[in-house]
């Protein structure tokens, strides 16, 4: 890209973001003076060495450049990181987790707040412990503690269904519930029992002990030998428990260590969590450097990163790092603030603290090893099937992005159509996509959908115009970017020389020929069409190229026949309730909330459903003999893809 003229760039706090031709967002960065940062890119070497000259690289591929201005320098980082989290640019640092790590959540939000193991994005309105290395670890530990804090672990459903029922399950009989579902325990005194079950996470172990204990003697004391005797299994429990965390340190103090091993691509994290003196908790991730960045700079954005805005449990009074950040006032002020309270960051010199940080970072570099070992096979068996997919098709550069597209239908009904997504060889499922075709349905004379003339190339035409006419509006800005992210580098469409002329037609008319390849391949043989072949090509069966066209064709087939098949359980659900007298959308939406599905319904007696309280009684005789006549048995088969071979 030209130099933009420096004049014009606001020597002030901001963020500036390096966009390619198609608009896509590259980069985004953050600074003291915009203008000062904006003038080192420009006048870099060359980009021959990949390692060493990223932000030549950088340059070479963004189009334009702009900047927001801000007050601040603690405004442009929470700008950068929700910017960076927005449009995840290809050339930022970025957190992977090498695994999806369990928490022990409990949700504050509900009523009845729960206990439960949970991975993947946080929540609003749950608090999250861990997380833990092991998901047996957490169930474990969560199975002594409701020996103690009774609360409940049960779905929303099946609390439902009880509260109906005015039945406890099994866990109220054996003293690991109270029972909110049928009156067992009040509201206040439940949410005591949530306190103190979030208190003991938190590190106060000692009061819950000590409040068992001489609960315990004074039962005693009062001959009241039954209770004293739960009381004595409850302090064992919550004893075992704190046995389970490790602890670390004489004093209850509490922080996180942060341990990094690195490389010039990528770098390994690990972060141990320490509350009132025990280990509650570690996690471990990779660092994608795409992007030259010294070690202290590198500290800073994961701590810019592993703390976010919103998630003030998580960050504690003290954060240990290998080598302080470039701006450590600025990075301390931004933790603050996350936290609500002030936050150190600090390098240990001696001590407790220090050969506790050494722990994490050899962590970081058993971790690191183990990682490496796995990249260089998985990068080199993808590159190597990526180039041997380029030979084969005759594609001016290797596929690095391929996005393939089935259709799938049940006699000409519900028609569906998938794009699944492969970058790099890996699939990218946060870019897979549903199609609901609407051009092929009419009404029929007897109500339900009916297909007109069995066209599956009118389908794959649909999908296809769909996904690049969205990629052509979100380049003229009429939509958002991420909707579809950026285009292939291959179309492959799951078919034969039919569904090829759709791909190559719709690209044509949308002027993407020249720009996108298509290729259509056919389960038949196994055969792969191309646009300018008069015969299909035979990729040799033991070729990582083929393996790599069956894996994202297999995928777009399962991805289509899997949202077929929910398409098909709703209609189902709906036609099996409908014709009921008295039985509307809102009861029957009721109904099946209530009773969680379809096949409970189906199970349930016809006292239960009589005792649904809000059900008249004819309606719940209808219903029941709708479900268990004739009318209530559906068959189904399933469906089959719409491919032409």
């Amino acid at each position: 890209m030209e130099r933009p003229d420096l004049k014009t760039v606001p020597d002030t706090p901001g963020v500036y973001l390096f966009k390619d031709r198609h608009g896509r967002v590259i980069y985004v960065g953050k600074a003291k003076s915009v203008r000062a940062r904006l003038s080192t890119y420009f006048g870099a070497g060359s980009a021959t060495d990949p390692l060493a000259s990223k932000a030549a690289q950088m340059v070479d591929a963004a189009d334009s450049v702009e900047w927001i201005e801000v007050r601040t320098e603690p405004d442009s980082l929470l700008l950068e990181n929700e910017l960076i989290k927005q449009h995840q640019p290809r050339f930022n640092i970025r957190l992977k987790d090498d695994k999806s790590f369990p928490f022990l959540a409990v949700t504050l939000s509900d009523q009845w707040p729960r206990a439960m193991v949970l991975r993947g994005r946080k929540r609003k309105g749950t608090r999250y412990f861990g997380p833990y290395a092991h998901a047996y670890a957490i169930r474990e530990t969560l199975d002594l503690l409701l020996r103690t804090f009774p609360i409940r672990t049960c779905s929303d459903a099946k609390l439902a269904r009880h509260e109906r029922m005015g039945r406890p399950c099994l866990l109220a009989h054996i003293e690991k519930c109270a029972a909110p579902c049928v009156g067992g325990i009040d509201g206040e005194a439940y949410a005591g029992l949530v306190q103190e079950l979030l208190a003991f996470l938190e590190g106060e172990t000692d009061a819950v002990c000590s409040r068992l204990e001489s609960e315990m003697h004074a039962a005693a004391d009062g001959l009241d030998f039954e209770r004293a005797a739960r009381l004595r299994d409850q302090l064992e429990a919550v004893r075992r428990a704190v046995e389970r965390q490790e602890i670390v340190g004489e004093r209850a103090e509490s922080y996180d260590a942060v341990g990094i091993s690195e490389d010039p691509i990528e770098a390994s994290v690990q972060v141990f969590s320490v509350r009132k003196g025990r280990m509650v908790g570690r996690k471990g991730m990779v660092v994608d450097k795409v992007e030259e960045v010294e070690t202290p700079e590198l500290v800073g954005r994961l701590l810019g990163q592993l703390y976010e805005p919103g998630d003030d449990s998580a960050v504690p009074r003290e954060v240990l790092v290998p080598v302080l950040p470039s701006d450590r006032a600025q990075y301390e002020r931004y933790l603050a603030g996350v936290r609500g309270a002030p936050v150190t960051i600090r390098v240990p010199q001696r001590g407790a603290k220090r050969r506790f940080l050494e722990t994490v970072e050899r962590n970081a570099k058993e971790a690191f090893v183990q990682h490496r070992l796995r990249r260089a096979s998985d990068h080199n068996a993808r590159a190597k099937a990526l180039t041997a997919l380029q030979d084969a098709l005759s594609l001016p550069e290797a596929p690095l992005r391929i996005e393939c597209f089935d259709i799938s239908h049940l006699q000409g009904g519900e028609i569906v159509g998938s794009m699944v997504v492969l970058e790099d060889g890996v699939p990218r499922r946060s870019d897979y996509r549903h199609f609901r075709v609407r051009s092929l349905h009419a009404q029929g004379p007897s109500g339900p959908s009916e297909r007109r003339g069995g066209d599956d190339y009118a389908a794959m035409d649909e999908v296809l115009t769909r996904r690049y006419s969205a990629e052509l509006k979100s380049r003229e800005g009429e939509q958002p970017r991420r909707r579809f992210a950026y285009p292939p580098n291959l179309c492959l469409v799951d078919g034969g020389r039919g569904q090829l002329n759709v791909a190559v037609r719709v690209l044509d008319e949308l002027g993407l020929d020249g720009e996108i390849a298509a290729a259509a391949l056919a389960k038949r043989f196994e055969e792969v069409h191309l646009p300018e072949a008069p015969e299909p090509v035979r990729i040799p069966r033991d070729s990582e190229a083929l393996y790599l066209l069956q894996t994202v064709r297999d995928e777009a087939h399962r991805f289509a026949i899997e949202y077929h098949r929910k398409l098909r359980g709703k209609k189902m659900t709906r036609s099996a309730l409908d014709g009921v007298t008295g039985l509307g959308p809102t009861r029957r939406t009721r109904l099946l909330k209530e009773f969680g599905s379809l096949k409970r319904l189906r199970e349930a007696s016809l006292e239960e459903l009589r005792g649904v309280s809000w059900l008249p009684e004819r309606v719940a005789v209808a219903l029941y003999d709708r479900l268990h006549g004739a009318a209530g048995v559906i068959r189904s088969r399933a469906p089959s893809s719409g491919e032409g071979q």
